[in-house]
């Protein structure tokens, strides 16, 4: 009897650090994700607007105008939806620490595609950027530099990652 209580405590504490390990994962996702905004997103950003190359021109970087509903400054906007993408990877993404960069990158590419499609519906945007090469371009250098960013700043941030073992069900 004591041994199969003794099996229901390291089961008990497998979850619990289990648990506590994936919300250590989703919170380093979020700060590592409006970091990799600040600096890597708006980086890209300022590349493409200080280029102004035809029709990849972008306005300034860090854009202070209000985004509805609440007028809330675009950049804060960008680094909150950035950190919800980057707390959902953290959150997902058990690979090995090396894999990051290019996990990060298909990251960018979902927030990409996200923007261009579901997020345009949406807004009333045009569906696909208006399916202009630019507009394609455009998103899928400034997510998809941000997803590489997310990546390789978690690779750089002291983490645990969990085990698949770690989350099934015993």
């Amino acid at each position: 009897m004591s041994g199969e209580t003794t099996e229901r405590r390291e089961s008990a504490a497998n979850r619990g650090k289990a648990m506590a390990s994936i919300q250590k994962r989703i919170a380093l996702g979020f700060v590592a994700a409006v970091i990799s905004v600040l600096i890597f997103h708006q980086g890209m950003w300022e590349l493409l607007h200080a280029l102004a190359l035809p029709g990849l021109g972008m306005p300034p970087p860090f854009p202070m105008d209000g985004v509805p509903p609440f007028g809330v400054p675009r950049i804060v906007s960008l680094c909150f939806w950035g950190g919800v993408w980057g707390a959902v990877f953290g959150a997902v993404w058990t690979g090995p620490r090396a894999s990051n960069w290019w996990a990060g990158i298909i990251l960018g590419l979902a927030a990409a595609l996200t923007g261009l499609f579901i997020v345009a519906a949406i807004k009333g945007l045009p569906i696909g950027g208006g399916w202009v090469l630019g507009n394609w371009i455009k998103s899928l250098l400034i997510n998809g530099t941000w997803g590489l960013g997310v990546g390789l700043l978690l690779m750089a941030m002291p983490y645990q990652t969990a085990s698949r073992a770690d989350h099934a069900y015993r």
